[in-house]
């Protein structure tokens, strides 16, 4: 089950639920399962409106009223840019292109057939969430192949009137891509940059199965860097304006979880009871350094089990 952590501070976070990043530029919070600071998306509103990753379908409507609150709506919206397809980044591009049919939807190649055909992605979701799938993330529609524009990395796509520079930055997912806006200096990287739920708080790798590939999430970041962005916006959660500390500091939660991940795979027992110890020692890291509330906030965003899945899959790959 999804811990429902959250305390007094709620109320009046839920009221901060649009930011503006740079003149037509905004994150906007999607207030997922009414939790804030969990999954953002990004609108640009200029000579056209384009959304960079629209997150799941369960949060379509918190989506519409922060487009109504720019101005906007979704018949404004000509393009999708999705850095991934996992659901609570691209689960509801479907249903939008359902309501506004003229939109282009940008995705790495790997990606795009599962747009298309999401019955293999609703599939892996369901082992990972069970029961709990379509409750926790909503209806994933299909996207037509039509309205889909296939991406490798390198390209630059014109969206929002902003042009965005590709890269490909896989290592969370092996389809998983990043942008870059050299007008305003902001990388938007997804998941790639790891899960920070606070300034200043801890930068969390999130390692779900199946794709998790520790060296090439290395040499995406280096990616990202060679970019030299201003600023980072990952999906959990917000704005990073100290991209070198934040970097260094993936990288090393990245070892350590990875480290943590390994030992528990030397233990005696069976995988239940090594991620049940992996579980409690990450738990234990977050508690002490964030406190018992800030620390829940984490496996909203991130479940701890699923991490130790993802790398456990990883590190045992002959």
């Amino acid at each position: 089950m999804i811990p429902e952590p959250y305390n007094a501070t709620m109320s009046q976070a839920k009221a901060e639920t649009v930011s503006r990043l740079a003149a037509g530029l905004s994150f906007v919070d999607l207030l997922f399962r009414g939790h804030p600071r969990n999954i953002a998306s990004v609108v640009v509103v200029g000579s056209e409106v384009a959304i960079i990753d629209p997150g799941p379908g369960v949060t379509l409507p918190a989506l519409k009223a922060r487009l109504a609150a720019l101005g906007v709506s979704v018949r404004d919206v000509r393009a999708i840019l999705l850095t991934h397809i996992h659901l609570d980044h691209a689960g509801a591009t479907g249903a939008l292109l359902r309501e506004q049919p003229e939109m282009r939807v940008y995705v790495h190649e790997r990606g795009a057939r599962h747009l298309i055909d999401p019955s293999k992605l609703l599939a892996s979701a369901t082992m990972l969430w069970g029961d709990e799938t379509l409750g926790l993330w909503g209806e994933m529609v299909p996207v037509p192949e039509s309205a889909i524009q296939v991406l490798k990395g390198g390209e630059q796509v014109a969206a929002g009137g902003r042009v965005f520079e590709v890269a490909y930055t896989p290592g969370h997912a092996s389809h998983h891509v990043s942008f870059f806006d050299r007008a305003s200096g902001v990388a938007f990287v997804g998941d790639t940059a790891g899960v920070r739920l606070a300034e200043g708080g801890v930068v969390l790798t999130p390692t779900p199965p199946p794709d998790i590939d520790i060296p090439l999430w290395l040499a995406s970041l280096d990616t990202i860097e060679q970019w030299r962005p201003a600023s980072l916006l990952i999906t959990h959660f917000g704005h990073v304006s100290t991209v070198g500390s934040h970097l260094a500091a993936l990288r090393e939660n990245m070892a350590w979880a990875t480290a943590l991940c390994r030992e528990s795979l030397a233990m005696e027992g069976d995988d239940a009871e090594r991620a049940a110890w992996f579980v409690e020692q990450v738990r234990g890291e977050l508690r002490r350094r964030l406190g018992e509330a800030h620390a829940a906030m984490y496996e909203v965003s991130a479940r701890f089990d699923l991490n130790w899945r993802g790398l456990a899959r990883y590190l045992r790959k002959p």
